[in-house]
């Protein structure tokens, strides 16, 4: 599956997934992320979330972390809160709690974090990346899930 198709995106897994993100180009990502098609991606990624935290990695971390992933169609941004307590990870069903650390980037940049088809460190550098809060808790936060390599 090289076309950057997810018109099924719960049937493909993660590291499948990982493949499609790391081989599409940046268009085809902006494209599929401006279209109706965005929130069920999004809905789909974050739902994953618990399924790939590493509680043995978190040890006593205790965090609500706010994604924001922006340029929605709209012109909005569209903001998730993953919360991780007592070796948890759950997906809040809104973001109403003060996070801990708050990251922001567009929706291609989001994808590659959450793919491994990017590098945060650098695209925080680069000023595509916006983490508030905890910045060390930022800096490990990949460590905190088993991100599958495309």
């Amino acid at each position: 599956m090289t076309d950057f198709d997810l018109s099924d995106f719960s049937s493909v897994d993660p590291k499948q997934f990982a493949q499609i993100v790391k081989s599409a180009p940046d268009s085809q990502i902006k494209e599929v992320m401006s279209s109706d098609m965005r929130g069920k991606i999004l809905d789909e990624v974050f739902a994953r979330m618990p399924s790939l935290f590493r509680p043995d990695r978190a040890g006593s971390t205790n965090a609500v972390i706010h994604w924001n992933v922006t340029d929605r169609p709209d012109g909005g941004v569209d903001t998730y809160e993953v919360v991780i307590e007592n070796g948890v990870c759950t997906l809040s069903p809104s973001p109403d709690r003060d996070p801990k650390l708050s990251l922001t980037m567009g929706p291609v940049e989001f994808l590659k974090v959450v793919s491994g088809a990017g590098n945060p460190v650098m695209m925080f550098m680069t000023g595509k990346l916006k983490a508030k809060g905890d910045l060390g808790l930022a800096a490990n936060i990949a460590n905190l899930f088993d991100i599958p390599k495309g």
